[in-house]
């Protein structure tokens, strides 16, 4: 259940509600759609999910929709992907063929509402080319990028430009990600909800019955990485670093815990992967859980002694902040938007290396006082800067920029 306006009130302030309802005021009846490639799994769907129904409180006439794909399709994207954060990748004209026909497919299903909406926010290279098939649209088209694209494959760009560049305007989550375009372009960090399962307050019994299930001893410590399992989230670096650790911290636990994605191919096989590297450990435990595991998420990460985030490249790790909410230190990969969440020697630590996520466990496992005043900092940090409240507020801003044309600053009336 999704929670009402007021409710955020008792953690971001009234004041903070009752900018967004000023903001809101002149938006009031706008026909505004979301569309991304997923309705579950990813933390683009999970933002959707609690975003949009506050959008509908507050008067706008918001609805979320997804593109409909084939497995060449998502094999496509997932190279995407994988090339857009850097990595080579070379797909196939039958696969890009497959990228743009099932865009069109999509077009012309979404027809009646995008092409009659006031404003659309297309979210990540999957729905990009929609664009090119609604000439006749009423309203403003916004691309979203939630990923990090600092360091792009220059082909993979090049080719997903010719889709993103007639878009109205664009919105990055960092500064170094943001790619020249002919438009206005926006930051916006993303958010989590605190009022939602996965990082609402749980009660010590509900923990504890977390921890029977998987068998997890709560008198010996614990590290937890909570993300799909994907090789930019170096799982096989956690199970190293969770080893090189475990000689001097003989009782460690590690927990590897997510989802798979309706729009990621490559989930099983990764997977494999991280079993094989862990093998007859009875202290590494690898979780494959359902998309609707948010209370599940929410206990491990209480669980834990420190919160680990080890990836190679991130536009954004939702996991990161949900494991600060809960008063946790994060040992965060020392790439893209976990350099925005996690501020080095204050809420965390960043690392490149597993010897390096092995040395700060360790330091912060022998200095509990320590570990203690970085989870509070940490806490305070996402209070003030990735509750949902502060995204929707920025979205806000930006759609009346837009829809009024506005250059530069943006003059609201009190």
């Amino acid at each position: 259940m999704v929670a009402k306006l007021d409710q955020y009130s008792a953690v971001a302030g009234e004041e903070s509600v009752a900018h967004l309802r000023q903001l809101a005021a002149p938006l009031r009846g706008l026909h505004m759609v979301h569309v991304n490639s997923t309705r579950q799994g990813g933390g683009v769907a999970e933002i959707l999910e609690r975003l949009v129904p506050l959008m509908n409180e507050l008067g706008i006439d918001a609805k979320w929709e997804v593109v409909h794909g084939n497995s060449e399709f998502y094999a496509c994207t997932k190279q995407f992907h994988n090339g857009l954060q850097g990595n080579s990748v070379e797909p196939s004209v039958r696969q890009l063929r497959a990228f743009e026909q099932v865009n069109q497919e999509n077009a012309e299903r979404l027809r009646a509402t995008l092409e009659s909406a006031d404003i659309v926010f297309i979210h990540d290279p999957q729905p990009a080319p929609l664009l090119k098939s609604f000439a006749a649209r009423k309203g403003k088209w916004v691309w979203r990028c939630h990923i990090d694209v600092s360091r792009p494959q220059r082909t993979i760009w090049k080719y997903l430009r010719q889709f993103v560049e007639a878009y109205d305007a664009s919105i990055w989550s960092l500064a170094t990600f943001a790619q020249p375009l002919g438009h206005p372009q926006f930051l916006i960090a993303p958010s989590i909800d605190p009022l939602s399962e996965k990082n609402t307050v749980l009660d010590n019994a509900e923990i504890n019955a977390t921890a029977n299930r998987y068998d997890i001893d709560r008198s010996r410590p614990l590290i937890v990485q909570i993300s799909r399992f994907d090789r930019f989230k170096d799982p096989l670096g956690v199970v190293q670093a969770y080893r090189l650790a475990k000689h001097q911290v003989p009782g460690l636990q590690l927990v590897l815990a997510g989802g798979g994605a309706t729009d990621d191919p490559e989930g099983e096989t990764v997977l494999s992967e991280v079993r094989a590297a862990a093998g007859d450990d009875p202290d590494i435990h690898v979780i494959l859980l359902p998309p609707d595991a948010h209370r599940t998420i929410n206990a491990l990460q209480r669980l834990a002694d420190v919160a680990v985030q080890k990836s190679l490249k991130e536009g954004f790790g939702l996991t990161v902040t949900e494991s600060m909410w809960k008063h946790k230190p994060v040992l965060g990969g020392d790439a893209g938007g976990i350099r925005l969440q996690v501020i080095d020697h204050h809420t965390g630590f960043l690392v490149s290396t597993p010897e390096g996520v092995a040395l700060r466990l360790r330091y912060l496992l022998d200095n509990r006082d320590r570990l203690r005043e970085m989870g509070l900092k940490a806490h305070e940090f996402v209070r003030h800067n990735f509750l949902l409240t502060r995204h929707l507020r920025e979205y806000l801003t930006i759609m009346v920029a837009v829809m009024n044309n506005v250059p530069g600053q943006i003059e609201l009336a009190s």
